[in-house]
């Protein structure tokens, strides 16, 4: 048995995994048109959802107006979320086959930015609103019932609401934040390669 190991021989005979850039690039592209459906089915479902409350507003005219403030108040929100969410299509109609992977970094790190922006705290002020806009608007119609309704009317909203903000949409952006991160590890493995 051979006691004078040489690490470094060792280690320069080791061989590394070098990173397929084709694969990431069709990784990057999938990425891009994925996200793209899901800025095109927000808007889609959203302004929907708008169009609709507008349409109940003029259909039942309100009489409170803590139900007319509810309904702004869920447009509004709508609206505000989507306005931040459409700042990513320029960013995901790059042709990013025709730039290098720095730019095309570069790019991702910036959409990294705006996803985190997107999730902390416009989720939160979405949320916010549309809780408090849903809760206003049910005001009127929910005066007109017994206490047990009200409670029951109420309670199985403000849970409906609660798991959306503390199970499902911790989970959304766990995954989301996954996706981006796992591209965002391979193009620096490819940079690093050109550094």
């Amino acid at each position: 048995m051979k006691e004078n190991i040489h690490l470094k021989e060792l280690w320069n005979r080791q061989q590394t995994a070098i990173p397929d850039a084709k694969g990431i690039l069709k990784k990057a592209q999938s990425f891009q048109k994925k996200h793209l459906r899901k800025i095109i089915f927000a808007n889609a479902a959203l302004l929907l959802t708008s169009a609709f409350l507008i349409y109940v507003w003029n259909y039942f005219q309100p009489e409170l107006l803590s139900s007319k403030i509810g309904i702004m108040l869920m447009v509004s929100s709508m609206l505000l979320f989507l306005t931040v969410y459409n700042q990513w299509i320029p960013l995901l109609l790059s042709n990013y086959s025709e730039i290098n992977s720095h730019v095309y970094l570069q790019k991702m790190l910036k959409l990294k930015k705006k996803q985190a922006f997107l999730h902390r705290q416009m989720t939160s002020l979405y949320f916010m609103l549309l809780s408090s806009g849903i809760l206003l608007y049910m005001y009127e119609y929910t005066s007109l019932m017994s206490l047990s309704a009200v409670i029951t009317a109420y309670g199985m909203t403000v849970f409906w609401l609660a798991l959306n903000w503390f199970y499902f949409r911790p989970k959304i952006i766990k995954k989301q934040e996954a996706h981006i991160n796992e591209l965002i590890d391979k193009l620096q493995e490819i940079q690093k390669q050109f550094d």
